[in-house]
């Protein structure tokens, strides 16, 4: 299918407000981003994805470096015979290592001729800006849950999550503090013939062995857990429910696990429970290595939206980060040996 009359005249509209919103002649040949326009697409993607907003996301200078402290987990609050107290909070920590990543939201003709017939030409504009955006910002957190590896040319098809795009925050975890993550095969059976009952009881052992003392009661705990986990959780407490209340507690209970907040996030492994704060993810972009390219492409019959930079993931504190990886996770009874 060709592009029809009205989908071609709101793209080259759609060009030509890129283009001033980015301060270029044009947007069909590759340009920098800097300055505010940095400002302004890092806010276009943490809006666009509301998870990606309640982590750490920052521009860095360097390629490799030092992980930023964006906090300071030690008590705040003492005495000093003849001096005030203080604590200090460095910029010195765990490194990070940043490495090309190149994005690009496509769009067929047939798709963009549907949208044009669909609405008007403000509708077309609202589905443009936001395609690139929540495209490019949840890639970055199917990377950063997923991402084992940085190959030298990426396949999407035999890694679908972006495997291979680059090491995520668990896969960091595993190299550089692997004891904050269970590998030893555990069972998660509600009907209490595994190792574990409920999810509270998983969060609650790890929160108590492998979180550092001095943050085990911190109220910046959350968990998150997969969605299979979840799944089997509460279709067991739906089922066991006889009253409305009860029914209630179980629609309500992947909020709270452990007494902790709990979150699904988009694209985490569905048997994985990891219990962290949220601060304590981190995505770098090296500043100055934005750059954008948004044309449309006739050999391909589709209008490419592109995105390169610098980018990477780092841990903030490796003890304020506990896991099981879901290649230990199982689902059901525990055999009998």
């Amino acid at each position: 299918m060709n592009l029809n009359p009205q989908a071609t005249t709101f793209l080259q509209e759609f060009a030509l407000q890129l283009s001033k919103s980015y301060g270029v002649e044009v947007v069909n040949k590759q340009f920098n981003i800097t300055g505010p326009q940095e400002t302004k697409l890092k806010a276009a993607l943490l809006e666009s994805v509301q998870f990606l907003s309640m982590i750490t996301v920052m521009e860095v200078d360097q390629i490799k470096g030092q992980v930023v402290k964006v906090g300071n987990y030690s008590i705040a609050t003492g005495r000093k015979n003849g001096a005030r107290f203080v604590t200090g909070q460095g910029v010195d920590g765990h490194t990070y290592e940043l490495t090309e990543t190149d994005s690009c939201a496509a769009l067929t003709w047939a798709l963009l001729s549907v949208w044009a017939n669909a609405g008007n030409k403000n509708e077309f504009m609202k589905k443009m800006n936001a395609n690139a955006t929540q495209r490019f910002a949840l890639d970055m957190l199917r990377v950063g849950f997923n991402g084992t590896s940085q190959a030298v040319d990426t396949d999407p098809v035999a890694n679908p999550l972006g495997e291979d795009v680059n090491k995520g925050w668990h896969k960091i975890v595993s190299e550089k503090a692997a004891d904050q993550i269970m590998t030893d095969a555990v069972y998660f059976d509600v009907d209490g013939a595994g190792d574990y009952k409920t999810l509270d009881a998983i969060a609650t052992e790890l929160k108590n062995t492998l979180i550092h003392p001095a943050l085990r009661n911190d109220p910046r705990l959350v968990v998150l857990v997969g969605s299979d986990l979840i799944a089997v959780s509460q279709t067991h407490m739906m089922n066991a429910a006889d009253k409305p209340s009860e029914k209630v507690a179980a629609q309500q209970m992947n909020k709270s696990v452990g007494g902790m907040l709990a979150y699904t996030p988009p694209f985490f492994p569905g048997k994985r429970l990891v219990v962290t704060m949220l601060s304590n993810l981190h995505i770098y972009t090296q500043r100055g290595t934005k750059q954008r390219k948004s044309e449309n492409v006739e050999d391909r019959k589709q209008y490419e939206d592109k995105y390169w930079r610098n980018e990477g993931y780092a841990i903030e504190e490796f003890e304020a980060y506990a896991s099981i990886d879901e290649s230990a996770m199982n689902i059901g009874p525990k055999p009998v040996v």
